[in-house]
């Protein structure tokens, strides 16, 4: 029995999909203790955007330890704080004409998620919130009931009351358009829905199985944020931080949210970070009335920083994401033919992409394949049925090619596998 096995709870997730005990990482790739050497796709679910101890973080992040800076500060003001907010502000904020107030939450994003729907009920005095099907956005329990994953929603011991669920763009077929069911809903006194605070939403939904929002359904959302006097929370917790091309994954489709929360690679080196971001005349909060003990990360303002100063002054990394995420959702176009429609489907936007796979049975047998042939990779969706890509924006050519090819590798091999799954 291993130490893992004697003492860590059975709630562990991804050590069961890949039972290797790791040790080191360095930019794509992950080393095991026997020194063998995995390509990332999982990449922290979208926690290493920048791959893993990216030098420009490591070298700002070991200069500041050095000097004794400031680990942990509460919400105290410190230097490292003010030259985050300082580059935020310059580098992503004003140069997208963005005028937000920066919450700092507890360390991760279900913290952010927390604090948006708080701030949302605090300023409208209403409590229901509008979510959306296959939405995820944390698992305390505000941001659980807001999960749409019967999985994590049913592990919470009571009712997770507060919110009502909608369908997603697409949920009903690409012929529907669900904004308009909303609308009728929220115009309708005896729909049973009562009049929402907020509504919350993800441009691409993540674990739900990158489920892309149209730019016509998500400025219909906004505009019945609008009409309905609701403020609008975009979810770029997973999205966000160039995954899809852009920083924000909202700015293709020209919105502009109340409310936006953000997490994951926004430290730049896989350190706990969590913000929300709060239009200014939304910031109603009284001193200390949301806070949490670890909402001054020092050492993940650092590499924050460092992160913003390398990779947003111009477009070179949006213009790489352009390129690679055109790449891969040309790879899994290929792939998807070698089964035909009934059984897979490209899905995804900018670097965050997918291979919907019939079932989850069926995605399950590619990743368990590509894990033995040296490729990190995970699953998401209802059913996981989608084999997910989360690499790190940064990754080479050469890994990128060949983690495509090990995942169709291990699709050829499936497929052969079984004569059931032959098209």
């Amino acid at each position: 029995m291993t130490i893992f096995e004697e003492l860590e709870s059975a709630v562990q997730s991804y050590a069961r999909s890949f039972p290797v005990v790791f040790d080191r990482a360095e930019g794509a790739a992950l080393y095991d203790q026997a020194g063998n050497r995995y390509i990332d796709f999982l990449a922290g679910a979208g926690t290493l955007n920048y791959g893993h101890n990216n030098p420009a973080c490591k070298k700002a992040l070991i200069e500041y330890i050095e000097a004794d800076g400031i680990a942990h500060g509460l919400d105290m003001h410190t230097r490292a704080k003010a030259e985050f907010l300082s580059t935020f502000n310059e580098l992503i904020l004003k140069p997208r004409e963005l005028e937000y107030v920066v919450q700092f939450t507890g360390p991760t994003g279900t913290n952010a998620v927390e604090a948006a729907l708080k701030v949302a009920r605090k300023v409208t005095g209403r409590h229901n919130v509008i979510a959306f099907t296959n939405g995820f956005h944390g698992v305390t329990l505000g941001a659980a009931a807001a999960t749409g994953n019967r999985h994590h929603r049913g592990c919470a011991g009571l009712p997770l009351t507060g919110v009502t669920h909608m369908p997603f763009d697409g949920y009903m077929g690409a012929e529907i358009d669900t904004t308009r069911l909303l609308d009728r809903m929220l115009t309708d006194a005896s729909s049973g829905v009562d009049k929402p605070a907020a509504v919350i939403v993800e441009t691409v939904q993540g674990e739900g199985g990158l489920n892309v929002a149209s730019t016509r359904w998500l400025k219909a959302i906004e505009q019945l944020c609008r009409k309905h006097d609701m403020l609008l929370i975009v979810d770029d917790i997973q999205a966000g931080c160039g995954r899809t091309g852009t920083f924000f994954s909202f700015e293709a489709a020209g919105i502009t949210p109340d409310v936006v929360t953000l997490s994951k690679s926004l430290s730049g080196y896989g350190l706990p970070f969590a913000v929300t971001l709060i239009k200014p005349e939304y910031d109603c909060w009284q001193p200390g009335e949301h806070n949490g003990t670890f909402r001054g990360n020092n050492h993940a303002f650092i590499t924050a920083t460092a992160a913003l100063k390398t990779y947003w002054r111009d477009s070179t990394l949006c213009d790489e994401v352009k390129r690679k995420g055109d790449f891969i959702e040309k790879r899994f176009r290929e792939i998807a033919q070698l089964g035909g429609p009934a059984l897979f489907k490209p899905k995804g936007r900018g670097m965050m992409r997918g291979l919907g796979c019939r079932d989850g049975e069926l995605a399950g047998r590619i990743v368990q394949r590509c894990f033995s042939k040296g490729l990190v990779i995970e699953t998401s969706g209802n059913d996981s049925q989608v084999v997910k890509v989360l690499c790190p924006l940064t990754i080479s050519d050469a890994d990128l090619a060949r983690g495509l090819e090990i995942i169709e590798t291990s699709v050829r091999e499936v497929l052969k596998s079984d004569v059931s799954l032959a098209s």
